[in-house]
């Protein structure tokens, strides 16, 4: 059928159930626009580029599809760079369409030309420059297909404004063939009975859940490999959730911010199952002492990843959810093979229950201040089960991450690069992918002055997110970074002259409430939650609240 290039690059989205995409227009992607406001794709018109990312990261998190985001060309381009980012170290799957100047002029430095696939090339898992209008198809089938698979990750596709006027004769293809890319998706079989022996043999095995149990969908072959062995479960801060809050065999999160009895656990343990885990230095910070002290499985798909940040003893190639399920099988009675039997970790267990159970957070009523960790306890206490909870990057982050339990909702964060105003967007895109959930924006007052802006989005388009500002007018977590580390040197900390966030909600037609003591918490949060819409709650903390 013989169609424009834009009008094409509609029909592939179309094609591929794309329902809704965010992005910001501009000239060089002005032909995309007019095709795509011809059909029934709902676009988000987010407030700056960044945010773009941001959304799309939330809604394929929740969908476990490829989110989509679109926008122009030079500052564009360069505005996005940290949502695709952000979205890469994740490993979080996109597919980001940018504008470009006329192909005649590519390398020409004219108006608002940027080499964006050269730009993010150390951060993409692949990317496209369209010069040819017949391969459209081909590249968008691809790229999907790429973004969405294996290790997942964001995928670019750089289009000049004037191939996108061009004429095609569009057929969009049913299959992908890519010679250079074959991932491997089931784990070798050598490999799973030696895993399953190691495990067999160990006095006191531990698995470290990661953000690839979600990435696969794995959560319930997990929870069902674990419950047949009897293994207890430890997280990292992207595996939050991967098991139940009031399963007995959780631990909780590991981690230079993580909890005494699951950092305890992962010192006492002889043998450490990887799951999807990077093995990043906040989550094990001396990653060469430990593996000397015990046997490390490591299961990921991407292979650069095993044995990267840890010595591995026994490596394992695939999908998390697959792996689990042979390793599941291989647990059953066997003549021929290892059987995996959790009755006799029995003494490691409840050593492990009793350390759990002596923990107590501090819920103590500060002076003049909420306490942040019993904010967020009665938070968790009073959503719905299944709500959508994103921490901002900070104290806020910690402070939820370990105080918010999820039961059969999600807790979402940007983990490895550390994205600041990555909550209201991405909470935003959760939302937009789960109407009938509350979503929850948890922010520091820092984090929330990077994406405020987006307040706007939410009101535009109907996509009510409740919001949670800690409030210390301090950039918390660097402060507390220079009291330690830097002799109490406070440099550049100070958030003088923030907005009254208040004022800020009402100027958006957003309800919104301050606290400062602790027993107005109930009060405010049943406020909160009662509240059709959005809303916005201000909570002022100590400014010398710690997370360490």
């Amino acid at each position: 059928m013989i169609m424009t290039v834009a009008e094409a690059m509609v029909r592939c989205l179309e094609a591929e159930g794309v329902k809704q995409i965010f992005g910001y227009p501009g000239a060089t992607i002005c032909p995309f626009y007019d095709a795509l406001s011809r059909t029934d794709i709902r676009h988000v018109l987010v407030r700056t580029e960044q945010n773009a990312g941001h959304a799309a990261n939330g809604y394929a998190r929740m969908t476990g599809k490829p989110g989509v985001c679109v926008v122009t060309s030079g500052p564009g381009a360069t505005n996005l760079i940290t949502g695709i980012s952000t979205a890469y170290m994740d490993s979080i799957p996109l597919v980001v369409i940018t504008g470009q100047v006329v192909s005649s002029l590519l390398g020409s430095d004219v108006f608002q030309e940027v080499d964006i696939t050269g730009s993010v090339e150390a951060f993409i898992k692949h990317s496209y420059l369209v010069k040819d209008p017949k391969q459209i198809g081909r590249i968008f089938k691809e790229a999907f297909y790429i973004a969405g698979s294996g290790r997942p990750g964001p995928v670019l596709i750089d289009i000049p404004m004037d191939v996108q006027k061009m004429k095609v004769d569009f057929e969009y293809p049913e299959k992908v063939s890519i010679r250079s890319y074959k991932p491997s998706f089931k784990g070798h079989i050598g490999q799973i009975n030696k895993a399953a022996a190691a495990i067999a043999k160990a006095k006191k095995p531990l698995i470290v859940a990661g953000g690839g149990i979600f990435i696969s969908g794995a959560e319930e072959a997990l929870r069902k490999f674990v419950h047949k062995t009897q293994i207890p479960v430890v997280n990292t801060l992207m595996g939050i959730g991967a098991l139940n809050a009031d399963d007995s065999l959780r631990m909780g999160m590991i981690g230079m911010h993580g909890l005494p009895p699951a950092n305890f656990a992962v010192g006492q343990a002889d043998v450490l199952i990887l799951c999807g885990a990077r093995v990043a230095d906040r989550t094990i910070p001396n990653p060469g002492a430990l593996s000397k002290q015990k046997t490390i499985i490591h299961m990921d798909i991407d292979p650069a990843e095993i044995g990267k940040n840890i010595g591995v003893d026994i490596p394992v190639v695939g999908d998390i959810r697959m792996i689990l399920e042979q390793l599941e099988n291989a647990a059953c009675e066997d003549e021929n093979g290892p059987h995996i039997d959790g009755s006799h970790w029995g003494e490691w267990l409840e050593e492990l229950q009793k350390r759990k159970a002596s923990y107590h957070p501090d819920y103590s009523e500060r002076k003049n201040y909420v306490n942040p960790k019993a904010f967020m306890h009665t938070l968790y206490e009073k959503l719905p089960e299944d709500a959508i909870v994103v921490a901002d990057v900070g104290q806020n982050q910690m402070w939820a991450a370990n105080e918010y339990s999820v039961r059969h909702g999600r807790f979402l964060t940007s983990g490895g690069m550390g994205t600041m105003g990555y909550s209201l967007p991405c909470a935003i895109g959760a939302k937009a992918a789960c109407p009938d959930r509350m979503a929850v924006s948890v922010c520091g007052d820092g984090s929330f002055q990077m994406c405020f802006m987006e307040l706007a989005t939410e009101i535009q388009h109907n996509i009510p997110v409740k919001t949670v500002v800690f409030t210390n007018n301090r950039l918390g977590m660097v402060r507390e970074h220079q009291a330690v580390a830097w002799d109490n040197n406070l440099t550049a900390v100070f958030l003088d002259g923030s907005p009254d966030f208040a004022k800020l909600a009402e100027a958006y037609n957003i309800p919104s409430a301050r606290i400062h003591l602790d027993d107005q918490i109930d009060i405010a949060v049943d406020s909160m939650l009662r509240t059709d819409g959005p809303f916005l709650l201000e909570v002022i903390v100590d400014p010398l609240e710690p997370t360490l």
